[in-house]
């Protein structure tokens, strides 16, 4: 890593020069939530879906990130129509991937089920989770429906050699409720958090556009000194 940005990073975050250039060593998986409920767009009917601000966040970081760490990507639930057989390695990690994350991004349309469980354990697969340390970063909404159990994943990575999963819930909502009376919209915790909890990784809520640049840009760990992070923190909902 450049020492100029292990600098920079140790000024904007207060760690020390050893552990950030530590960190970013590591290789890194993405795994993008793209099913069906991504393209949502709230109870309202009044928002763009999630995946427009997920696509302009995945934009703006990934160019900062990509060039101090090698980064791969998997993604699932794109355009699959009510199928679970949805998880596909984009590429494992490789140097200066900002335009291919991009690219393949941009591309796909939310749609299908959300085998959130089996595309973590795809990237961990990709990152030889038993015998080299690694980190993954998780963008999801929240669900997963096809029949996975995160928890127990989170367990046997933790058994590994260092892998971190950081686990980003982008408008995690509740289901919707039957009475004008009750509240709408509500948040709540993801499935998935218990992945960060048992791996030592972290877990951000991120409500808006700022709040998921933020949170990318913490969970990679490799940031540079912004004016986007010195104004807009991604700390909601981080341990």
């Amino acid at each position: 890593m450049n020492p100029i940005l292990t600098a920079l990073v140790v000024l904007a975050f207060g760690g020390s020069p050893a552990r950030t250039q530590e960190t970013c060593t590591r290789d890194a998986m993405v795994v993008f939530d793209g099913s069906g409920s991504m393209a949502e767009m709230g109870f309202n009917l009044m928002d763009e879906p999630r995946i427009f601000d997920a696509r302009r966040a995945v934009r703006r970081v990934m160019p900062q990130v990509a060039p101090a760490r090698r980064l791969g990507l998997v993604t699932y639930g794109f355009a699959r129509r009510e199928s679970c057989a949805s998880v596909v390695v984009r590429f494992p990690p490789e140097p200066d991937a900002a335009d291919r994350i991009i690219s393949e991004i941009d591309r796909l349309h939310p749609g299908g089920e959300s085998p959130m469980t089996e595309a973590i354990a795809a990237a961990a697969q990709v990152l030889d989770y038993e015998t080299e340390p690694g980190e993954i970063v998780l963008v999801t909404d929240g669900k997963e429906n096809c029949g996975g159990s995160p928890c127990q994943l989170a367990a046997d990575l933790a058994a590994g050699a260092d892998m971190t999963v950081h686990v980003i819930g982008f408008r995690v909502r509740g289901e919707h409720f039957s009475w004008p009376d009750q509240p709408q919209d509500t948040f709540i915790e993801p499935v998935a958090r218990c992945l960060a909890d048992q791996t030592g990784g972290m877990y951000v809520h991120a409500e808006t556009l700022d709040d998921l640049i933020g949170a990318l840009r913490q969970t990679l760990g490799c940031q540079i000194l912004s004016e986007a992070t010195a104004g807009h923190p991604a700390t909601h909902g981080a341990l």
